[in-house]
């Protein structure tokens, strides 16, 4: 018998050769950061152009969700900031769990230079911004420098290749991973209001729901959707921010399997073998009951071998990425520079205090609470980073983009001039970290020996 004809390039659906132009981009890890920028670009020439009005009428649409008595409306931007960043703090705390459970966070000894170090470039930033601003109504702004956007850091370490040892590329990702629970913390206890504490129950039980349901065996995600979505609104309604749902709903998603890595090969093996004893060139696969049996079994194993933490981040990442993050970034990255009020202002305490606590701030906190972590012996200094890199790798934690620009969101009212120049801040100190941390790193070289 023989065997059939593997896939080729001339055998391909047209589909597929049409989007594996697509498909080789998605695959970049730096990809995500380029979509980024391009919707911050189009969002702020469409914010500034004549026809800017429109840009602010498009961010506060009110779309309505629900039937009867049953609904619920808001503006344009507040579906996005409140609804869909909910999806993607619910991927963060995705990361979370995987780096606490198997990760660069999996034990003290191996977490402690990253947390410290993260609590280094949380605590100065925030320092620095509350110098700039004591005494003023935008002190408020203090949790907008502590943010790190771990696309864009990443992203950009990507670019260096093998310019940079992997031991850095974890040291930055478990940094941003700290750097984000630090963020959610901050917006749950600071940037929350008017909590109504029956409604923060009913969300919490929710939650237990949620947990009930992983402790049973559950693996199936809607289960955990129909939950987390009830919770979600609870959240909603309650006065803590609502994003905090996304992060709960990550942490009762199951990482363990059914089936270990014995029990899923021989199976498949016997599956595998069903499969190519059905095979016949002259029968289509549709009408072959053999070979159908066999890839319906060998699909229920997979699914059972798999973790559903891990398979529902990996498939929600892309999602995130090229969806939902430029979504975001365009709907609130496009500052009006003649917007009426006084406009731009880069010398305003905001300004400063977000500039110099991205760039300076997150600089003098990772590099010096790494400093003191090693020198005391709480933890190793991986062999094959140096100062240099730790220079570097604070640079990029500089760039807060994203979350900064959140956390702007939640920190004064959408009319509030310091709007304007905290979005500006944070942009021009991201590019700024951005640029200078690709430079110091590209100087490294990969041995380890660069210039202090």
């Amino acid at each position: 018998m023989s065997k059939p004809e593997a896939p080729t390039k001339e055998n391909q659906p047209r589909i597929d050769k049409m989007l594996q132009p697509f498909y080789e981009f998605v695959r970049i890890e730096s990809s995500g950061g380029l979509v980024l920028i391009i919707a911050t670009i189009l969002a702020l020439v469409w914010a500034n152009s004549p026809l800017g009005n429109l840009y602010e009428s498009f961010k506060n649409v009110p779309l309505t969700v629900g039937a009867g008595e049953f609904i619920l409306s808001k503006p344009v931007i507040l579906w996005i900031n409140d609804g869909l960043m909910a999806i993607f703090f619910f991927l963060v705390g995705l990361e979370i769990k995987s780096e606490i459970l198997v990760g660069e966070l999996n034990s003290f000894r191996q977490a402690s230079l990253p947390i410290f170090a993260a609590v280094g470039g949380m605590v100065v930033p925030a320092l620095v911004y509350y110098f700039f601003n004591i005494g003023t109504s935008s002190v408020d702004g203090w949790g907008i420098p502590m943010a790190t956007d771990i696309a864009f850091s990443l992203g950009i370490l990507s670019m260096l290749g093998d310019r940079v040892p992997l031991s850095l590329k974890v040291f930055l990702t478990a940094v941003a991973i700290v750097d984000d629970i630090g963020a959610i913390l901050v917006i749950a206890v600071f940037y929350s209001s008017g909590v109504s504490l029956w409604i923060i129950g009913l969300g919490i039980l929710f939650f237990i729901c949620m947990i009930i349901l992983n402790r049973l065996g559950v693996r199936h995600p809607l289960p955990y959707l129909f939950f987390g979505c009830l919770m979600w609104l609870a959240f909603l309604k309650s006065g803590v921010h609502a994003t905090v749902a996304g992060v709960l709903a990550a942490m009762t998603i199951p990482a363990s399997t059914r089936i270990c890595c014995t029990d899923f090969l021989v199976p498949m093996r016997n599956h595998l073998m069903e499969y190519e004893m059905g095979g016949d060139n002259n029968r289509i696969t549709l009408s072959n009951k053999q070979m159908i049996s066999a890839l319906g079994n060998m699909s229920r194993d997979v699914l059972m071998a798999s973790p559903p933490l891990k398979r529902i981040e990996h498939n929600l990442h892309y999602y995130v990425a090229f969806g939902i993050m430029p979504i975001f970034a365009f709907a609130n990255a496009g500052i009006n520079f003649n917007a009426e009020g006084g406009g731009l202002d880069i010398f305003h305490p905001v300004s400063l205090g977000i500039f110099f606590g991205l760039i300076v701030g997150k600089v003098v906190g990772i590099c010096t609470a790494s400093w003191i972590v090693v020198k005391t012996g709480l933890a190793e200094m991986p062999k094959t980073l140096v100062p240099g890199h730790f220079f570097g790798a604070s640079l990029l934690a500089g760039i807060g983009f994203t979350m900064s620009i959140f956390i702007t969101t939640l920190a004064w009212d959408a009319s509030s001039q310091f709007i304007i120049d905290a979005k500006f801040s944070i942009l021009a100190a991201s590019i700024v970290s951005g640029i200078l941390g690709f430079l110091v790193l590209r100087s490294c070289p990969l041995s380890g020996k660069c210039d202090k």
